[in-house]
Order: structure tokens, then C-alpha cells, then sequence
């Protein structure tokens, strides 16, 4: 009988004192190479002891039966031996001991029977096999080959792809099933109550005695058998709207069928009227999950029979209402969406129904369904931020009711809408209106808009809260002739929106100054250009007046203004208007006065010759061929001297200077005496213009 001993070296103590020894020692002798029996073996021990490194191990081993000691050194807290040659029947003493430059000790020798700490090699050449609703499986045994028990695990793959644990209920206490085994290497066991078309894994560890348990062995997979008692075909139908020929289109949908089943299947849809109790009817042949087959406005029922291999598997049949049918149907339908989640929950009709149909679609061509006893059902799964048409439809013995839709029900709701924002500024205040526009199917619903607005040289931010039902606002306050930017963002429960930056300028002057001052502008503008109007107007009218020539005329003197009662004068006027438009000069002496102007022919009609005996004014007047004529030679007032102007100061003047003399006239003396004339005669006279300006400072001298 040997001794093994496992010597510890510990070091990095700077003091002596008492050090704690090695504890809880714990060795597992097994064979090097797991997969095959034979060959050597080995053995692994571990402790426990809470000393700062360095620490260096030494091992020695005392075997009993085989009087061998062996050795091993470490300087962590586990130690293997390789290549040992061991008798299953022996037992082992293991010491370990610590050793540092300043101290030593040991631990409390630990004895072992090495068929107790023995472990087995993990089973092989696993085997799975389908039998009547359950798996068999069966497995081989490696070396030793003694008395002892093995242990099977069983996993499940869902169909989303998750593992889970089989159901080992069939134990009394949901452990996993296990076989006890003699000498026999090859082991086997039954797996019941398993599911159709399911994939399924197993592995198998065995122990011998209270040894240790072998690790698992290498999982295999195996795909179980459809079974006929486990279908459970569930079936529904899509009925569209009538069509203009009278027909309607019923999209039939199942569900029952695993799709990893093995074997071949076929489909058959057969549509009958429902007055004719399943006779006669027309078949389709359809695919795996759906088929589309027309009905016209008649109930109908749909019946879906389903083949795997020639034989036929199940049958299942729909009720398809007719057109107008008084059906009963659920009410008051409520949806709350969350995360792609939406949960519906509805009211149930009077009559007792046998459970719900839900089906929904997100583009109006593909369909989920489900079924349900409760009022209320989660749809999961869904595409985010997406408007979803949910129906629900009530179940009876061997009818549906009508069914209740709602409409454009979102999966989940994502940021605001964008927003397009205009600015009107003024003096003082700028206008802020903005527009949502619609980026997403289901955005969320604005609580509040925040307009933020700083200068955009200082960049300090100030801003405005408004209600979510508001597109609009004013700012207030601002700087004249400044530029600001602007934006707008939208706060929802989902998130937030922000608009693009805006720039605007105050206006430089107030607009309420400006519209009085462009109005009183006008007003002047409006003034000055009347009166020029009316300027050019009277000027036109002045120009258009006949104007004296002096060169054409002759001079008189006025009379007093106590002689000109009955004088009959109005100058510039059409001698056509009246008779008072005339005046008549007096008849100068031919010898007297010269002719004023050269070239004129002095020969002349008779004259018509009116004699101002009380006027003492003697005036001149000329004939049609514009000649001056000489005055009737009338006796000179008193103290009137006539004589022609200097010509010294012109020598074209055509005025004939004259001085009078104030002489009282008798009142009673007629004013005038008119000569007749013949009708001829007068036609050809001209009428005299008199200056009167002159006639009056001659008058006054």
C-alpha cells in the first residue's frame, strides 16, 4: 500500500506565524480521453487555502494496494497526475503541504476509494426512432461496465426557434427520465406524449453508483411523425364585398398543419349552397395555407378536407353568410397599441356565442387570424408604426355573425409629422404659422409646439409654448431692423419633430406711421396735380383771349364818372353779341393827323360815326382792310391840344399823344348820336381795341 503525499511550498510571508492550512480537498480520477475506454487514467485534486502569492506545491501520494507514492508540484490551488495505472479496488491517501521561504505546513491527510471518486465515460452512438405517439432512444455504454444508472435530456424546438425543456410530467415529479442498467452496456427508454412534426433533442449521462456523473454525451435531433389525434385544423374565410357581376370573392385561410412534417398533402375546397345540406357543390384544389374560390350572394358553406399521402387526414368546413343577413355582432370595440403590440377588447352580443374569430391585415392582401373565448385578444408580432384593419367576428354552433371592423389601428407610434413654418414680420413683432405634413403612417399625436427664435448675431434663444391644437403665434417685443431665426418643434408622447431654421428681419419703420404718411403723400401729390390742372386750364383759356395790339388802336380820353351814366362799353367782345360792344372814335381832321401806319390804303367806306357829345373822349376805328382811318373832324373840347407821339422814342409808335382838360358838360346834352349807316357799310367794320390803361394816366394828367 502506497502513500501519496501533495507537499505545498509556500513564500511571500515576511513573518513567521501560524498558517492556515490547506482545506476541503477534493480529487476525481477519470481517463484521459473521454470518447474511448482503455487507455490511462488520471487524477485531479483541488483545494481550498486563502494565502497571498507566491505559494508553491508539492504532492505525494501513497496507493495502497500498489505501494507506489507519486508526486506533483503547482503553484495554484488544483494539481493533476497523468499516466497512472490505478486498480479500481484501491484506495489513496492525499496530504498537501505549503511551503514559502519563511514557513511551512501541511494539511490534514485526506483518504479516497477510488470507486467512489471515479468518473464515467459519457455514452455513445445515440439513437432516436418514432413508436405509436412516442420516441424511443437507446444508447451504448463504455468502460467499466457495472452497475449504474443513466439519465436522458430531452429539448424541444418551438416553432419561433426556442429551446425549451421537455415536459417529464409522466414521473409524478417532472424529473427527467432515467434507466437503471447492470453489466448490459446498451441502455434504452421511452418518451411519451411528444408532439407532431416537432423537433426534438436528446443526450445521455450515466453514473456508476455514487461515483461521479459522466458528461453528456453528443445531442441528437430527431423529427417526430404527424399523428392524426393531434391536428386541431382550424379554419376561416375572408369574404369581400359584391361585386357588379353578382359574385364575391372568399379567401379560405387554415391552420393545424405542421409545416416540418414529413410526407405529402393535399388540400381540396368544396362550396355548397347552404339551403342544399352539403349535396353537389363545385371543388378547388388549393395550396398549403390559403385558396381564393367565388360564391354569389347566397349562404354558403366552405369545406376544407385535407389528404397526407392519399388518405385523408381531416375535414373542416366554414359558414359564409349571404348577402343582407341579419347576423348578431359584437359592439363597442376598444384598441390600445404599445410596441407592436395591440390589444382589442370588445363588447359580446346577446346570444351566447362559442368564441371569436379576430382577423387583420396591414395592406388589405395578406391576413392573420387567430381565435378566442374572451372578449379581449393581444396581436403581436406586427410591423412597427403600421395601420392595421381589425375585425372581429362572433362563433356559434354552425354558423358566424356578422363581423365589426375597425380601421386603421396602429402597431406603434413613431415621431411627429415634419413642419413647414412661415414668418410675416413687421416693426416690432413677427407672424409664426406652421403647417404639419404627413411623414409617417402613424406619427404621433402633437401635445405641444415650442417657437424658438433668437437674434442671429447674439444667438439668444427665447421661445413660445402653445397648445397642440395652435398653428400659430405672434412674437412680441423684438428689435426693428434685426434678423431672427425661427423654428418650431412638435412634442408628442412618441417624440419630438423640429422644423428647419427660418430667417426673417423686422421691418425699420412702424407700419401704422407709414400708411397715414403714404396716405397724406398722396393726398399733396393729388392737391398739386389738381391745381396744376386747373393753371393749365386757365392758362389755355387766357391764351385762347383776345389781346389788344396796340398798333391797331387809337386813344381817347374816359369820360367822368359822372358822365358815363348811358355809356354803353365793354371792351374785348364779338360785336355780334351786342350793341354795346362797339365803340365809335371820334373824326379827326384829316390834315392834322398823319397816317400811323405806312402802307395802308386810307381810301374807305362810308364811316359810321357815333359823337360822345358829353364824353369829351374821341376814339378812332379802322375798315376792314386794316387801314387807320381818320376821325370825323368834331371841335375840340376846351383845353385838349391832340398831336401825334415823339418819335424820338420809336419810330413805329402808333399812339397819338393828347392832354385834356376837364370841362363840364351840361347832363342834359344827349350822349350820342348815332348816324345810319347802310348794312353793307357796317359788315365791314373792325372792332377798336382801346388800352385802357393808357386812356386813363392821359386821362389823369
Amino acid at each position: 500500500m502506497y502513500t501519496f503525499q501533495l507537499v505545498f511550498i509556500l513564500a511571500g510571508i515576511s513573518s513567521i506565524r501560524a498558517a492556515a492550512k490547506p482545506r476541503n480537498i477534493s480529487c476525481v480520477h477519470y481517463k484521459l480521453n473521454q470518447e474511448e475506454s482503455g487507455g490511462l487514467d488520471s487524477l485531479t485534486c483541488t483545494w481550498e487555502h486563502h494565502m497571498n502569492p507566491p505559494v508553491n506545491y508539492a504532492v505525494e501520494s501513497v496507493f495502497y494496494k500498489q505501494k507506489e507514492i507519486l508526486q506533483c508540484h503547482s503553484k495554484k490551488t488544483t494539481c493533476t497526475l497523468t499516466e497512472l495505472f490505478t486498480l479500481r479496488d484501491d484506495n489513496i491517501t492525499v496530504t498537501v503541504k505549503a511551503t514559502t521561504h519563511h514557513w511551512n505546513v501541511s494539511s490534514e491527510p485526506r483518504t479516497f476509494a477510488l470507486h467512489d471518486i471515479s468518473k464515467s465515460l459519457p455514452p455513445k452512438d445515440l439513437e432516436v426512432a418514432d413508436s405509436a405517439g412516442s420516441l424511443s432512444v437507446k444508447w451504448r455504454r463504455l468502460s467499466p461496465l457495472e452497475p449504474g444508472r443513466c439519465e436522458v435530456k430531452c429539448r424541444k424546438v418551438l416553432a419561433g426557434g426556442e429551446i425549451v425543456e421537455c415536459d417529464h410530467s409522466e414521473t409524478g415529479n417532472n424529473t427527467r427520465p432515467y434507466c437503471l442498467l447492470n453489466d448490459e452496456a446498451n441502455g434504452s427508454i421511452m418518451i411519451n406524449n411528444v408532439d407532431s412534426c416537432t423537433t426534438y433533442g436528446f443526450s445521455v449521462r450515466c453514473v456508476l453508483g455514487k461515483a461521479i456523473w459522466s458528461d453528456w454525451s453528443k445531442e441528437k435531433l430527431h423529427v417526430t411523425k404527424l399523428n392524426k389525434n393531434h391536428v386541431n385544423l382550424r379554419l376561416w374565410r375572408k369574404v369581400s364585398e359584391l361585386e357588379e357581376n353578382g359574385l364575391r370573392k372568399v379567401r379560405v385561410m387554415w391552420k393545424g398543419i405542421p409545416k416540418d412534417c414529413g410526407g405529402t398533402f393535399d388540400y381540396t375546397i368544396k362550396q355548397t349552397r347552404y339551403s342544399e345540406h352539403m349535396t353537389g357543390g363545385n371543388y378547388t384544389f388549393c395550396g398549403n395555407t390559403t385558396c381564393d374560390v367565388v360564391v354569389n350572394q347566397d349562404a354558403h358553406r366552405i369545406n376544407l378536407t385535407v389528404f397526407q399521402n392519399k388518405e385523408v387526414l381531416v375535414v373542416k368546413s366554414v359558414y359564409v353568410p349571404a348577402v343582407g343577413e341579419s347576423l348578431p355582432q359584437v359592439t363597442n370595440i376598444q384598441t390600445l397599441s404599445d410596441d407592436k403590440v395591440i390589444k382589442v377588447s370588445w363588447m359580446a352580443p346577446m346570444q351566447p356565442v362559442s368564441g371569436y374569430k379576430i382577423d387583420w391585415t396591414q395592406d388589405g392582401s395578406q391576413y392573420h387570424w387567430k381565435e378566442s373565448e374572451y372578449t379581449n385578444v393581444t396581436l403581436s408580432g406586427l410591423q412597427e408604426k403600421k395601420p392595421y384593419n381589425i375585425t372581429v367576428t362572433p362563433l356559434f354552433d354552425d354558423k358566424t355573425g356578422q363581423g365589426t371592423k375597425v380601421l386603421h389601428v396602429c402597431s406603434s407610434f413613431g415621431d411627429p409629422d415634419s413642419i413647414a413654418i412661415t414668418v410675416v414680420p413687421s416693426y416690432r413683432q413677427a407672424f409664426v404659422s406652421w403647417n404639419t405634413k404627413s411623414q409617417k403612417e402613424c406619427s404621433g399625436a402633437v401635445q405641444s409646439y415650442t417657437v424658438n427664435y433668437y437674434k442671429t448675431q447674439d444667438v439668444l434663444y427665447l421661445n413660445v409654448t402653445v397648445d397642440g391644437k395652435m398653428r400659430n403665434v405672434s412674437l412680441k417685443d423684438l428689435s426693428p431692423d434685426t434678423q431672427y431665426t425661427v423654428n418650431v418643434d412638435a412634442r408628442a408622447l412618441t417624440g419630438i419633430s423640429k422644423s428647419i431654421d427660418e430667417k426673417f428681419t423686422t421691418t425699420k419703420f412702424d407700419p401704422g406711421l407709414v400708411t397715414p404718411l403714404s396716405v397724406a403723400g398722396s393726398v399733396i401729390i393729388f392737391l398739386v396735380l389738381f391745381l396744376g390742372l386747373c393753371v393749365a386750364v386757365q392758362w389755355k383759356k387766357f391764351q385762347e383771349k383776345p389781346v389788344p395790339n396796340p398798333a391797331l388802336s387809337s386813344v381817347g380820353v374816359w369820360a367822368s364818372q359822372s358822365q358815363q351814366k348811358g355809356i354803353c362799353f365793354q371792351p374785348f367782345r364779338n360785336p355780334s353779341e351786342s350793341h354795346c360792344d362797339t365803340v365809335y372814335p371820334e373824326k379827326a381832321q384829316s390834315t392834322s393827323t398823319p397816317s400811323l401806319v405806312t402802307g395802308y390804303d386810307t381810301n374807305t367806306a362810308s364811316e359810321y360815326i357815333v359823337d360822345y357829345a358829353n364824353s369829351g373822349m374821341t376814339l378812332g376805328h379802322y375798315t376792314e382792310d386794316e387801314s387807320p382811318v381818320e376821325p370825323a373832324k368834331t371841335p375840340p373840347s376846351p383845353g385838349e391840344s391832340t398831336a401825334l407821339i415823339s418819335s424820338d422814342s420809336s419810330t413805329a409808335n402808333p399812339y397819338r399823344s393828347q392832354s385834356s382838360v376837364e370841362s363840364p358838360v351840361p347832363e342834359t346834352e344827349k350822349l350820342s348820336k348815332h348816324v345810319p349807316v347802310k348794312q353793307q357799310e357796317r359788315a365791314l367794320l373792325k372792332t377798336i381795341y382801346v388800352t385802357l390803361d393808357m386812356i386813363e394816366q392821359d386821362h389823369k394828367r
